[in-house]
């Protein structure tokens, strides 16, 4: 199969769909693979490093996706790059269709079979592609929201740890999984006073038996948020529903009603977030303020340390990329139904139930078109 994989363009986006690594495993079984020249630069991955792996260079995205059968991304595809993918494509990568209805429409406008990194599933539940950048998210939401508590950023001055005599940020976490533990293990090594907040409670349970009283674990329903938002210095949004819309969870009331030079990071904005009051924001301008309240709402936090994101992402996409190329989409699905489950637009249907019922398309389940 002929594999490629272009230079990521969104706003400070720096990660890159294949390492040099991911190409050799690729070309040893016998795919060609072609990387477009300076996709991995940013971060230290030349084109004599990508050459050394066997790949080939183009000199730009549309000789990229015209000479292609499979396109690697990170990230979704940008307007610019709606009109470059066709029929015959297969496209892999984060697609977040839920909140973004023109990149869903173009996708489905094209008849390409695209599957998305967040909604594949693991053997034993969860979203193993969606893990390693969340990893990252969840730790980098901690570095964000004590950076933007300073008040050169706009927040109330506040160191996250204290310092003896004075009392520590409260941070409040609003989500228990992948994110909201990364982020849990940061602000209480940090000294950061810890609310933590899940609907499930063997999540709580198993929270509080690695933490102990380090953190306190809440049940997550309206007036226990309102309260723990309330009090607290610094909250993480980190909801997640797969494939789907993120719930509001904290309405704009609550916001007004928060401390002055408060901040929220909103992790779930690449599915439209948590917070009534976000909208995405970008690396060059991270933050807004609504009521007093710093908000953190970058949609591709993980390319600001896009070295250490890309080599997470390419350990875990890197698998199912093999198996695509080596079987065709159709057989490479119906080997692997976790893979399938990554399955968000095919031949211009919405495959993905969650994408469909939030965007209000007809949902065909994948298996319609894989008989």
């Amino acid at each position: 199969m002929k594999i490629g994989c272009p230079r990521e363009i969104k706003n400070h986006e720096y990660r890159v769909g294949l390492t040099p690594a991911s190409v050799r495993e690729l070309c040893l079984r016998g795919h060609k693979v072609l990387v477009q020249a300076g996709a991995g630069a940013a971060i230290g991955l030349s084109d004599e490093q990508y050459l050394a792996a066997g790949a080939q260079m183009a000199p730009d995205a549309e000789s990229v996706f015209g000479q292609s059968e499979m396109i690697v991304k990170v990230k979704e595809l940008q307007p610019k790059e709606y009109g470059l993918v066709r029929e015959h494509h297969i496209l892999y990568t984060y697609l977040h269709l839920a909140p973004d209805p023109a990149q869903t429409a173009a996708l489905v406008r094209s008849g390409a079979v695209c599957i998305a990194y967040e909604t594949i599933t693991g053997p034993g539940g969860g979203l193993p592609l969606l893990a390693p950048m969340s990893e990252v998210a969840g730790r980098m939401a901690i570095q964000a929201g004590a950076s933007h508590l300073e008040k050169s950023k706009g927040g109330m001055g506040m160191l996250l740890g204290g310092v003896p005599g004075v009392a520590p940020a409260h941070v409040v976490i609003l989500g228990g999984g992948v994110v909201g533990t990364n982020a849990l293990q940061m602000a209480a090594g940090m000294g950061a006073r810890v609310t933590v907040l899940d609907k499930s409670i063997p999540r709580l349970r198993e929270l509080d038996l690695v933490f102990g009283n380090r953190v306190c674990t809440q049940f997550s329903n309206s007036l226990s948020i309102e309260e723990a938002v309330l009090s607290a210095d610094l909250v993480i949004g980190a909801v997640l529903i797969p494939g789907a819309a993120a719930p509001k969870l904290v309405t704009r009331e609550h916001i007004a009603r928060m401390k002055p030079g408060a901040v929220v990071v909103d992790v779930a904005i690449d599915q439209g977030g948590c917070f009534e009051t976000s909208h995405a924001t970008t690396h060059a301008e991270p933050t807004f303020v609504v009521d007093g309240v710093v908000h953190y709402c970058v949609a591709n936090m993980p390319g600001a340390v896009a070295r250490t994101s890309t080599f997470a992402l390419n350990n875990a996409t890197i698998g199912h990329a093999i198996a695509l190329a080596d079987k065709g989409w159709k057989m490479a699905l119906l080997a692997n139904p976790h893979l399938k489950d990554g399955l968000n637009v095919a031949r211009g249907k919405v495959t993905y139930e969650a994408v469909a019922e939030d965007l209000g398309y007809t949902y065909v389940p994948a298996d319609h078109l894989l008989q």
